[in-house]
């Protein structure tokens, strides 16, 4: 059977003084998980919101909540994401030495665990912590802003992920994010993604439930 592709539109390409409308139109769209992107101006060049903003929005919508944690230290603010209605709490690799005991405590907590990786690493980095995650987002530009161009060989390590996968018998999910759209979307698929993340291509489409 055809594997179910999951699609998570991301609502930092909406317009922050209507995120709640922005939820609404994630759930009218079709979209499968509202994705919200956390910045801290440290590990990435851009700011955003942080956990009241999220807390604020989990009553807009019930679609499970894929907030996504460009920040560092992420050990600080599991206990506050979770508190506010995160569903998946996915944070970098890169950004925390202890990535495996941050994970585990997601789970502790009650929230699918996920973890990620800018381009510059490699997919082999995340061999010891795959056992501990649900979800692995492998970002396919360099984080911070939307509307970027796909790295074509970021989704080698979409194929790597997938193969790893199927030979360890693990089950997490991998998620790409990242220049995605109706031009880039079907080479992601055929690497092995899962769960689609877009922004810009939904919520500048004429259409946005046409392009999901």
């Amino acid at each position: 059977m055809p594997r179910r592709v999951l699609i998570a539109p991301s609502v930092l390409s909406a317009d922050f003084g209507e995120l709640a409308r922005a939820c609404r139109a994630v759930e009218g769209m079709g979209g499968d998980f509202v994705h919200l992107d956390v910045m801290d101006g440290q590990f990435v060049p851009n700011l955003t919101f942080g956990p009241k903003a999220v807390a604020d929005l989990r009553g807009v919508t019930g679609l499970p909540f894929d907030v996504h944690l460009m920040i560092e230290r992420p050990e600080s603010w599991v206990d506050r994401f979770i508190d506010a209605g995160a569903d998946w709490l996915t944070i970098h690799l890169e950004a925390t030495v202890h990535a495996q005991r941050v994970l585990a405590e997601i789970r502790r907590r009650g929230g699918k665990p996920g973890i990620s990786i800018v381009p510059a690493t490699p997919a082999e980095a995340l061999s010891e912590v795959l056992d501990d995650a649900d979800l692995v987002l492998v970002m396919t530009v360099n984080p911070g802003f939307g509307g970027q161009q796909l790295i074509p060989r970021t989704l080698r390590k979409v194929e790597a992920l997938a193969r790893t996968r199927a030979a360890r018998g693990l089950g997490f999910l991998i998620e790409v994010d990242g220049g995605i759209n109706r031009d880039t979307a079907r080479s992601a698929v055929d690497a092995g993604a899962d769960v689609i993340v877009a922004g810009s291509a939904l919520f500048e489409a004429e259409d946005p439930a046409r392009e999901v």
